[in-house]
């Protein structure tokens, strides 16, 4: 009895010692005798076995102590300066020839350049969403065949106009007046046209009217569209012509759309003679091309409808421009919040590759493309 009860407790000393649970003994006595050492500096298993291998630090040498801080002088606060970098959005335009939109483009496809020098695209999607636009009319008693065209393009627009979008009608003279706050009620905006039946006065301020939209703009979020229609003459505004391209230089995220009128009249002006007709003539021409470099400039279209018949077709192609789109973001490599005007480019790439993007049809035929966006943006100014 006693070699057996021997052989027991010998089992039991063997078992304790060789790591089985046990709930008192000597292996209890020494794990409450000995601190369990902390986690090395590396972190992760300490042996060689466990679910993830960690490679452990081979420079024993000790890390170098950070350097003094400077002492500040007494009665100097601390200071912290940091540099804010501003995002640039940019909406891009890819079209066909015919102005049919380009769909199915990938982030890789886009480079763009500011002052010639390439940026990191930091963002990219595709913009397939309502538009909130304004519509901004001529509206003087100068002739009936502007008014006419003028009140159709208004209309044809307002046609295309879905539950979730937002327009706003102005129409100027020698001022402007908003005939309907931004709304979705198309009735609404239906009834805001009803009301240009009698012009009041012959003056045509088209540069204040744009300069005064644009300011009214630069208070929205968010991607906006000016609309605007008229003959493109400017009477006697207050803004010149300089400073309106300056204000659309500085107001970001507003694509101008432009809608010539007047296309009869300006027919049969050209079939007159005499200086008078000439010159007439003359100012026609130069309207037209301010108004298209409005467009170009933010990345829009002009249009120059000849017949009424071309409004529909016209504006749809409009609102598949302003709902279709690229947007591109990145950071400019130029940091300098100086003010300064900085020009870009938008090119398609084949991805990886400085050449140009072929796109090609069903039918594999390579197609002919722009790439309409605006031209540049005014960077940010520090305040002094």
């Amino acid at each position: 009895m006693a070699l057996f009860l021997g052989l027991c407790l010998t089992a039991v000393g063997w078992a304790q010692q060789s790591g089985q649970p046990a709930g008192t003994g000597q292996q209890g006595d020494q794990a409450q005798g000995q601190k369990q050492p902390p986690p090395t500096e590396e972190g992760g298993p300490q042996g060689e076995t466990g679910p993830y291998a960690i490679p452990k630090k081979t420079d024993d040498k000790p890390a170098l102590a950070p350097p003094p801080r400077p002492k500040t002088p007494e009665g100097m606060p601390n200071y912290s300066i940091s540099v804010n970098v501003p995002e640039v959005q940019v909406n891009a335009m890819v079209l066909t020839k015919n102005g049919q939109f380009i769909p199915g483009l990938k982030r890789d496809h886009f480079r763009v350049l500011e002052d010639g020098i390439e940026q990191k695209v930091t963002g990219f999607r595709v913009t397939e969403a309502p538009f909130t636009a304004v519509l901004l009319i001529e509206f003087s008693d100068t002739n009936y065949q502007f008014m006419y065209d003028a009140l159709n393009a208004a209309y044809a627009f307002a046609d295309q106009m879905r539950k979730d979008d937002y327009i706003a009608v102005i129409e100027y003279d020698m001022r402007s007046t908003i005939l309907v706050d931004f709304t979705n009620d198309k009735k609404a905006v239906y009834s805001a046209l009803n009301m240009m039946r009698i012009p009041g006065f012959r003056e045509s301020n088209m540069f204040d009217a744009l300069y005064d939209t644009l300011d009214r703009l630069d208070r929205i979020e968010g991607r906006k569209e000016v609309v605007l229609i008229g003959s493109g003459l400017d009477t006697f505004s207050r803004i010149t012509y300089d400073k309106i391209l300056k204000k659309i230089k500085e107001t970001p995220n507003v694509t101008i759309f432009t809608v010539s009128t007047g296309f009869l009249y300006r027919q049969a002006l050209e079939m007159r003679s005499g200086m008078g007709a000439q010159m007439r003539s003359l100012d026609f021409l130069q309207a037209d091309n301010e108004m298209a470099t409005f467009a170009r400039m933010t990345g829009g279209r002009s249009f120059s409808p000849r017949f009424t018949g071309e409004l529909p077709a016209l504006f749809r192609e409009i609102g598949a421009d302003v709902r279709n789109q690229y947007t591109i973001y990145y950071h400019p490599a130029n940091t300098k919040l100086d003010g300064t005007f900085r020009k870009l480019k938008v090119e398609l790439v084949q991805p990886g590759t400085d050449k140009p993007l072929i796109v090609k049809d069903e039918k594999n035929k390579e197609l002919k493309y722009q790439v309409i966006a605006r031209d540049g943006y005014t960077a940010k100014h520090t305040v002094e």
